[in-house]
């Protein structure tokens, strides 16, 4: 509350919908597929666990916004009541998240205009959305709210006309099928064709699809009024989270067989046009195409505040967290994009389903470290605020402490280990943990370096 030079000009309608575009990105349209095809109709029981989880870590980052809402966040909250080195392995590892999600974002809004428009190659339009959303977001911070608000619009819209027109197709009112009910939903193998293990094997995919609820944090120094606009986020963002997957998804495998399902398509796309909306069918490309936009632009400017935040705490160069105008941390935004635009340059040497599907799961990995700090953070917070006594005072509290909390850290502990068991997706555990580990090792060296030359000076 005391950062005069960050501006808060987000709105409680920009902060919900903000959240709701990082988790509704090209991701969901098109790694569904995947969860889809490795644990088929029991895929609903990856996304319910899922959501239990979000609503696990949107409890505690409720407790901790509310309490202290400043730009930074839970990376702020991490130096605080965890440590200052993890507080570095987590703002750096939560940075290289988005740096390695927004740059298949913005590949994958490629792919589509290069569908419409062959003559200029997917690298190009990449680049080019690449520069639209780092315009946008150098600018004040609500016009970044209202831009995201209303990308957000279109694929809630385009999510529920889905779930309308597939409960149709489900109960025989429209198309020449007839009444579907369970055949498809219990054929080809049955609920759980490859066994229940492939919910567990599943969850990191399923935990990408669900990141980008985080941001409401990274927000709460822009937002207006945070005491009252953050609860009020977290309770519909989390509800409206849960409905725009469970649903959608629900309809999807009761009229798309799962083994038709692959990442070559979006399942919503190819689950129209299999009952002849075809037209129904080319609009899920557009929703696609905005779905990747609006997530590449909430993206950027979540790993943006990171950056800010770990230059503001000495864990970044003090260049990154000068601020423009407008209250924009400029010199953030722009190291961040020329990150994504380095990736995307590797990315484009191979597009394919493998790399898109290694992106995910990298993401996976590194955003759930971001979670697990959420929810130890607000552990060590709470505990303190009891031995203060200043417990009663706080306006917002997470309910059914510590069991939230606690179920919300170990439940993202075990799908992290799970990762170790699955071959497509191991890789990215030997990745990912160096880019924690790292940072907080530069850190440790840089702060004894520090205290060597503090006593030798002395």
């Amino acid at each position: 509350m005391d950062e005069p030079k960050m501006n808060r000009g987000l709105k409680n309608r920009h902060l919900q919908l903000i959240s709701l575009g990082g988790i509704i990105g090209s991701g969901y349209f098109l790694g569904t597929g995947y969860v889809l095809e490795k644990a088929g109709p029991a895929a609903i029981l990856s996304y319910l666990l899922g959501g239990a989880i979000v609503l696990c870590v949107m409890l505690c980052l409720a407790e901790l916004a509310v309490a202290e809402p400043i730009a930074g966040s839970f990376v702020t909250y991490a130096r605080k009541y965890i440590g200052p080195t993890w507080a570095c392995g987590v703002g750096w590892t939560y940075w290289m998240t988005w740096v390695s999600y927004v740059p298949s974002e913005m590949i994958a809004a490629g792919i589509i205009m290069n569908n419409f428009v062959p003559q200029i190659s997917q690298l190009w339009w990449a680049v080019l959305f690449g520069l639209l959303v780092t315009i946008v977001n150098l600018f004040h911070v609500d016009k970044f709210g209202e831009s995201e608000f209303w990308l957000a619009i279109i694929k809630i819209i385009a999510l529920i006309a889905f779930s309308i027109v597939g409960a149709l197709i489900v109960f025989g009112i429209i198309g020449d099928t007839g009444y579907l009910g369970s055949s498809i939903f219990l054929g080809s193998g049955g609920f759980a064709p490859n066994g229940y293990w492939s919910i567990i094997l599943t969850m990191t995919i399923i935990l990408v699809n669900f990141q980008g609820t985080e941001i409401i944090g990274l927000a709460a120094g822009e937002c207006k009024n945070p005491e009252k606009s953050i609860p009020l986020a977290v309770r519909n963002v989390t509800w409206r989270i849960i409905a725009l997957y469970i649903i959608p998804i629900s309809v999807l495998i009761s009229i798309l067989p799962w083994d038709k399902a692959g990442l070559d398509d979006s399942v919503f796309a190819v689950a129209m046009a299999n009952y002849g909306f075809e037209r129904f069918s080319a609009l899920f490309a557009f929703v696609v195409l905005t779905a990747a936009l609006s997530c590449s632009n909430s993206g950027l400017y979540g790993t943006s505040r990171a950056m800010y935040s770990l230059a503001t705490l000495g864990m970044a160069p003090r260049s990154f967290a000068e601020l423009n105008k407008n209250g924009m941390p400029k010199n953030a935004v722009l190291i961040s994009i020329v990150s994504c635009w380095f990736i995307i340059l590797l990315y484009s040497f191979d597009a394919s389903a493998t790399v898109y599907t290694y992106l995910l799961a990298l993401s996976g990995f590194t955003g759930a470290i971001a979670w697990i700090s959420i929810c130890w953070s607000q552990y060590r917070f709470r505990k303190q605020a009891v031995a203060d006594g200043t417990f009663a005072a706080l306006k917002y509290k997470t309910p059914l402490f510590p069991y939230v909390t606690l179920f919300g850290i170990w439940a993202q502990v075990f799908c992290l280990v799970v990762l170790a068991f699955e071959p497509d997706l191991r890789e990215s555990l030997l990745v990912g943990v160096p880019f924690l580990v790292v940072p907080m090792a530069v850190y440790r060296v840089r702060q004894w370096k520090l205290r060597r030359a503090l006593v030798s000076s002395n």
